[in-house]
């Protein structure tokens, strides 16, 4: 049993230590939105309330729970289609392409806003469904929307599961497949966080400017695009 623990104790080192830096990256990109202004912290209250805070604000305790669980499916979701990705395009595997890449990470986006959907379903009460739906466009128009946003969050996903992908391709060992996931986790997840700050700053406004958010997102893009064929020359490389 002590020989088995010690076997499976780098992985899961390197593991606990990628949560860390993640955890981390988002500690400072909280920090940074606190001294930006960015998060409310008394949103019931205060007037000239941002777009997000409202969203929020209509949550109860049980619903927020709710919502919770549905967001943290997505998150489950799209980071077991990076990792399947990555398992499938290893060495002697399927060969890997920037195009499947984006392809299924526009997919799993898709469900994973789908399933994001049918709990969110459940939250708000018919009162509150009614009042939203009102507001909101055409059935149609609303797919459109999910499609073309899941393919935006499909070019994250794409650059997520190419940067994986070169680094199993590139490691000889498990111990340099650790090293090279958190060197990945690092750089990248420095940059990704930095553009997820200003895309929330931009969208979490008050009056919220559409060109200003759409130069948001398309920072947002060109990096995932220069991670994807970073990652891609780095693979092919290997």
């Amino acid at each position: 049993m002590a020989k088995l623990m010690k076997d499976m104790a780098r992985p899961y080192a390197g593991l606990f230590s990628i949560a860390l830096v993640i955890a981390l990256l988002g500690r400072i990109g909280l920090w940074v939105m606190d001294m930006t202004g960015t998060i409310a912290y008394d949103y019931i209250s205060a007037s000239g309330v941002a777009l997000l805070d409202v969203v929020c604000s209509i949550l109860t305790g049980s619903a927020f729970i709710a919502f919770v669980f549905a967001g943290s499916l997505a998150l489950v979701l799209s980071t077991a289609g990076v990792v399947l990705y990555g398992y499938l395009t290893r060495k002697g595997g399927i060969p890997a392409r920037p195009a499947t890449a984006f392809l299924w990470g526009w997919a799993t986006a898709f469900v994973a806003f789908v399933c994001l959907m049918i709990v969110a379903n459940g939250i708000l009460s018919g009162v509150q469904v009614a009042s939203m739906s009102s507001k909101m466009p055409s059935l149609p128009v609303m797919v459109a929307g999910i499609i073309a946003f899941a393919a935006f969050i499909g070019t994250l996903l794409a650059a997520a599961s190419m940067a994986v992908h070169a680094c199993i391709v590139r490691s000889g060992s498990a111990c340099s497949l650790t090293r090279n996931l958190l060197l990945a986790t690092a750089g990248c997840g420095f940059v990704v966080m930095l553009l997820t700050v200003g895309t929330f700053s931009a969208l979490n406004s008050v009056s919220v400017s559409v060109p200003y958010v759409l130069g948001w997102l398309a920072a947002d893009l060109a990096a995932n695009a220069a991670i994807v064929a970073g990652s891609w020359h780095v693979a092919q490389k290997g």
